[in-house]
């Protein structure tokens, strides 16, 4: 039986969103033995516009490499709700960033953690928003082992990012982590 499983990272361009979802590609691929791919997504207005990056992990070859049942979705723009909400399980767990997304599909497992805040709080630098959602999607979700994740974006870290990189995804790890404790 196949393990399929299909995720979707939507947000605006400059975000760094879409390289979150080749990190996890990488992932599955290089240190699970999985198949996957990514697929980006660029409207007209590239910086600032809505952006997203659909990844399909399975245990077994890729058939069909559109997404058509989201497992998981991770938001960080209301536009990019609005024009990218679509083909969601019944149950998708969908991770927002509350000061960004307002309005949402509460029929879905909604969590809501303030991605770019932590960022901006933590790393003072918003090149590492996709660290940080990677950390919040490993503790969501157990599609991958949080290990797999992150030596995907080591290898994926620009020279000397390296070490901010891994401060980042354990800062959205251990707020997700928080945020399941408390509620």
């Amino acid at each position: 039986m196949s393990d399929h499983f299909e995720a979707r990272f939507a947000a605006v361009g400059g975000q760094g969103i879409l390289l979150a979802g080749e990190i996890l590609a990488v992932a599955a691929i290089s240190f699970e033995g999985k198949y996957a791919l990514d697929s980006p997504t660029y409207t007209a207005q590239v910086r600032g516009g809505p952006t997203k990056v659909d990844v399909i992990i399975d245990s077994e070859r890729i058939q069909f490499p559109r997404t058509t049942a989201i497992d998981f979705m991770l938001c960080l723009a209301q536009r990019s709700w609005n024009q990218f909400a679509f083909d969601l399980k019944e149950d998708c767990i969908v991770l927002i960033d509350p000061s960004l997304v307002h309005e949402v599909d509460e029929r879905y497992r909604i969590y809501r953690l303030p991605i770019i805040e932590i960022t901006k709080k933590e790393m003072k630098k918003m090149v590492y928003t996709s660290a940080v959602s990677l950390g919040a999607m490993a503790g969501l979700t157990n599609v991958l082992n949080p290990e797999s994740i992150r030596k995907a974006l080591l290898q994926k870290a620009p020279p000397g990012t390296e070490e901010p990189n891994m401060k980042a995804f354990k800062l959205g790890l251990e707020a997700i982590k928080q945020l399941m404790a408390s509620g």
